[in-house]
This record gives structure tokens, C-alpha cells and sequence, in this order.
């Protein structure tokens, strides 16, 4: 029985990972041969890798054509020039964007919406290196030539433009670290979407109307009704926000 050349080893075995990769990070996969027929996001990686290895040869047109075929299948987007680590899972995949000299590391989880791009014309680095498991929320964009650190998450809608240490938890718009630091195990998390999130924005309302608050009892002597500009487990109930 003839050998396998080694390139195509390679690749098949860099696919078994990304399919148990998936088994193990959506509880939606029910088997390994629903992921590798029926996950864009997998066949847009897979696609990558083929168009990677002909720009790195220096047959560019033939790596833009296989990526902007994947891209018109997937609804995926990965420029051949970018660098993707093993096992990077592209969740859903809808309106995903990696530019040209973008680097993702190894078990990055990546949801639809998200956009790695660049911030200037310049021909050199332009694009986002992001470290080893990461995760990034639905619709986040990560943009320019900046680092994140490995271990961090970049919750849903974030816009980052800095970069960020490893271990970090990043929201809002721009991005803002609003933790860092914490106890790892082997396997990434994915809680990038947790409700339970920081809220930097609700934060700074709170304390802007903290603050109205005792202005009000400076003026009239009299706190104003305790708890009507609060929110209650992060969730503002009253409909009364009158000053």
C-alpha cells in the first residue's frame, strides 16, 4: 500500500484535531461526522490551510481563489497571508473577518461577527496577533496591530484597539480590561458572553447617579427614595429616571 506523503498527513491530522477540538467545546455537535460534513466554520479553516500553504509558495492568485470560493460557501472570510494555530474553532462563522497578517493562536474560539482588521494602509503588520485560547464574543472587533495575551476573553460587541495582557476580560466599546488574572485548567472556557459579565457602562451610570443622589440631599436636606436609580442583579427594573 503506498504512504501517505507527509504534507497530506499532516493535514488530516491537524482535521482530526479541529473535529474533537469541536466535540469538545459544542455541546451542539453530536458526532464527529455531523462536524467535519456540516460546520462552515471547520470547512473555512480547512479551506485556510490549503490557501495558506500556496500563498506561503508564492502562487497567490490560486490562494485568493480558494479563499473567496470558501468565503461564498461559509459566509467566512480568512485572507491566505493570515497565520491560524491548530485547533482554532470558528463558531456559527457568520460575517467572520481575518485580514492578511493576522496571527491566531492555538484553541482560539472565535464566534460569528468577528472581525480581526486592520487600522492603517501600511503594507507591514497591520492586523491583531491573538495568543493561545482565547475566546472572542459574538460580533468583537479586534483591530490594528496589536497583541492580546493568551488565556483572555473578549466579551460580545467589544472593540478593541489596544493591546490587552494575557488573562484578561475585555468589554465595551472601546474595550476596556475589567479583569485579569484567575485559575486555568487544560481545557479553554467560553463564557466570553456570560450576562454575568463586568459592566463598565452601568458602573459609571450608577456612580454618576450615586453621586445626583447626595447632590440632591446637599440641596434639599433629604435623600432622594433609596434604590429607584439602582439595578438589581445588573438589570435596571424601574421605569422612574427622573432627576
Amino acid at each position: 500500500m503506498p504512504s501517505i506523503p507527509q504534507g497530506i498527513r499532516a493535514f488530516l491530522d491537524q482535521a482530526r484535531q479541529d473535529v474533537q477540538s469541536v466535540l469538545e467545546r459544542d455541546p451542539a455537535a453530536r458526532s464527529a461526522t455531523e462536524v467535519a460534513m456540516l460546520y462552515p466554520g471547520v470547512h473555512a479553516v480547512w479551506a485556510h490551510r490549503v490557501s495558506n500553504h500556496l500563498w506561503n509558495a508564492g502562487a497567490y492568485l490560486p490562494a485568493r481563489a480558494i479563499s473567496q470560493a470558501a468565503r461564498a460557501i461559509t459566509g467566512i472570510e480568512i485572507h491566505p497571508g493570515a497565520t491560524l494555530g491548530p485547533r482554532v474553532f470558528i463558531d456559527h462563522g457568520a460575517g467572520v473577518v481575518i485580514g492578511e497578517t493576522a496571527v491566531v493562536g492555538a484553541d482560539v474560539t472565535i464566534y460569528h461577527g468577528v472581525t480581526l482588521g486592520g487600522t492603517s494602509l501600511n503594507p507591514g503588520k497591520r492586523h491583531p496577533t491573538v495568543g493561545d485560547r482565547v475566546t472572542i464574543g459574538a460580533g468583537a472587533k479586534i483591530l490594528g496591530n496589536i497583541e492580546v495575551g493568551s488565556d483572555s476573553r473578549i466579551g460580545a460587541n467589544a472593540v478593541l484597539v489596544r493591546s490587552v495582557d494575557p488573562d484578561s476580560v475585555v468589554v465595551g466599546v472601546p474595550g476596556q480590561v475589567v479583569a485579569r488574572g484567575g485559575v486555568h485548567t487544560a481545557r479553554p472556557r467560553f463564557d466570553a458572553q456570560d450576562r454575568n459579565a463586568p459592566d463598565p457602562v452601568g458602573s459609571a451610570v450608577q456612580e454618576l447617579l450615586t453621586r445626583v443622589q447626595r447632590l440632591e440631599t446637599e440641596v434639599n436636606g433629604e435623600a432622594a427614595p433609596e434604590g429607584i436609580y439602582r439595578p438589581v442583579d445588573g438589570v435596571w427594573e424601574s421605569t422612574d429616571f427622573s432627576i
